[in-house]
């Protein structure tokens, strides 16, 4: 009989979710622990907090996420409420500012909206479920085209992919036809106006159930399932250190955080899935300290502007009929502000960004009543550019060794800027979104550019590479360079510049380490299997 491996993973958000699933599937002798520092917030692990269908349960959801600000509204954490736009790229609630100004806070000036979740099913409890493969130079060279569409397949599969999520509603085909007019000869075949790919599964009413953490994990959390007795999870329980003797980890030391009681967990080997933050400062705190940890941060800047359906524009392409049956149908879930989702994805060289369309009945801010956009019968859409942040070694986190965070953690300060090869580019996707605003109807909130850190949407602090030249954290199969049995995952692994919602990508991503990693397991267990122990040594003697 194979040696039972147990393997030890820091974090429960999708992309942890993924390496457990991938695991316990394909090698029936692994054992998968996973650890999460912040509570669970559904009775279904993992599962997205948009399901939730009563306002309050939701809120209240939400402050639980909220690390060393949970229990206080969304209000408070230092974003103001205009862009803070459901189903956007902006920083969104549920989260917490990184640099939160209390004891122990980050030390962010130059990236302000810096934020995180702090929960079961990670920033996957809160995202916006958008899922759009990358393209062109936004793939990652050193990993071969086929393999990485059979990555992508497998990734979209774990997380329930839909390609024409709302596709059969009139008034999303409607501002289709309207944003098609104005760009659709600017844009190249295959990549022009189309419907947003997102994660979750249509319900018979037309709502969208949202996936989460919990649609990757699967039958791992499923008490019927076989292979959910080979799965723990453990909440509120904070991993201190990875713990190392020489070339391999070890286990980890963590910290319960009902009790207060630390212990060690011994492992075979361990997955730091954190997120693009917190899983740099661990590998610090646990003397993992690659050249490149934290640095060659990237994000996407975002421009975004939220507009006033026009009616003839939109009555052109649907009647008043198609309008009555988008609002009855999302009567049913009316806790859930997205409907119809639209895009223009990256291409190059003409359109080198991501636009995204939010269709919604009602403006993401109070509107006074007296505005002339107020109560607008055809509803709204926020629009917002995804733009590229060219990796730089000069962007990145520090670690303070002599200045504790609120968790006892080396401090962080991160520095950050936008250079004038981002500011061109953002320039451009300003013009256009004015573009896009006014095909479609009136400004309620003009184009405007978000503070760094607004997108969530972190990456490169803990970078792949093909060799081991102090630019890179991880090799391509996601281990940390030096390490045969330390794997990293998440956002913070992505190399190259992007602008899409970068989820997908780094399930993949995750998939192909999960893979190898299963593959190395599987040859260590054979290898102490036919070993022979030291007693029937003894009795052969």
């Amino acid at each position: 009989m194979s040696q039972t491996r147990t393997v030890a993973i820091v974090g429960s958000g999708p992309i942890g979710s993924a390496y457990a699933r991938v695991l316990v599937e394909s090698t029936p002798h692994v054992k998968v622990v996973m650890f999460e520092a912040g509570p669970q917030l559904t009775s279904v692990p993992g599962e997205s907090v948009r399901n939730i269908a009563d306002p309050d349960d939701k809120a209240r959801a939400r402050e639980m996420s909220q690390g060393p600000q949970s229990g206080r509204y969304r209000e408070s954490l230092g974003i103001p409420a205009g862009v803070v736009v459901e189903g956007m790229f902006t920083a969104r609630q549920g989260t917490h500012l990184l640099d939160f100004g209390g004891p122990g806070s980050a030390h962010a000036p130059t990236f302000p909206a810096a934020a995180a979740a702090t929960n079961v099913g990670g920033q996957g409890a809160h995202w916006t479920c958008a899922i759009p493969r990358p393209h062109g130079s936004e793939l990652i060279p050193f990993i071969p085209a086929r393999e990485w569409e059979g990555l992508i397949e497998t990734a979209e599969s774990l997380l329930h992919a839909q390609s024409a999520a709302f596709a059969d509603s009139k008034v999303g085909e409607a501002i289709r036809s309207i944003l098609d007019e104005e760009f659709g000869a600017e844009l190249p075949a295959g990549r022009g106006v189309s419907t947003l790919p997102v994660a979750g599964d249509p319900q018979p009413d037309g709502s969208m159930r949202w996936a989460g953490a919990d649609s990757v994990l699967g039958p791992l959390i499923d008490p019927e399932s076989p292979l959910a007795e080979r799965f723990e999870l453990r909440d509120l329980t904070l991993v201190r250190r990875v713990e190392t003797d020489g070339g391999r980890a070890v286990g980890v030391t963590v910290e319960d955080l009902r009790t207060k009681e630390t212990s060690f967990v011994a492992a075979d080997a361990v997955i730091v899935a954190a997120d693009a933050f917190r899983s740099p400062q661990l590998l610090w705190a646990s003397g993992i300290r690659p050249a490149a940890l934290g640095r060659y941060l990237t994000e996407h800047p975002v421009v975004i502007c939220t507009v006033a359906l026009d009616a003839k524009k939109m009555e052109r392409f649907a009647t008043e009929a198609d309008l009555e049956h988008e609002l009855e149908r999302r009567a049913h879930n009316a806790a859930d502000p997205v409907a119809a989702v639209n895009r223009i994805p990256f291409s190059e060289p003409g359109h080198p960004f991501s636009l995204q369309v939010m269709y919604a009945e009602e403006p993401p801010f109070q509107l006074d009543p007296a505005h002339p956009a107020a109560g607008n019968r055809w509803g709204y859409v926020n629009v917002g550019y995804g733009m590229r942040k060219r990796p730089r070694v000069e962007d990145g986190i520090t670690f303070d060794d002599a200045e504790l965070d609120y968790r006892g953690f080396p401090n962080m300060t991160i520095e950050y800027e936008l250079t004038d090869v981002e500011q061109a580019e953002i320039d451009e996707a300003t013009k256009r979104l004015w573009r896009a605003g006014e095909t479609l109807g009136s400004f309620v909130a003009e184009p405007r550019l978000l503070p760094n850190g607004s997108s969530l949407h972190y990456q490169g602090t803990m970078r792949m590479g093909d060799v081991d030249d102090g630019t890179s954290v991880a090799d391509p199969w996601s281990r940390v360079w030096g390490y045969d049995n330390l794997v990293v995952g998440g956002n913070a692994l992505i190399p190259t510049a992007t602008t899409m919602n970068p989820t997908l990508m780094s399930v993949a991503i995750a998939v192909r380490g999960a893979r190898r990693l299963a593959a190395q397991l599987s040859g260590e267990a054979g290898a102490a299997a036919a070993a022979p122990d030291a007693a029937s040594v003894a009795r052969s003697r």
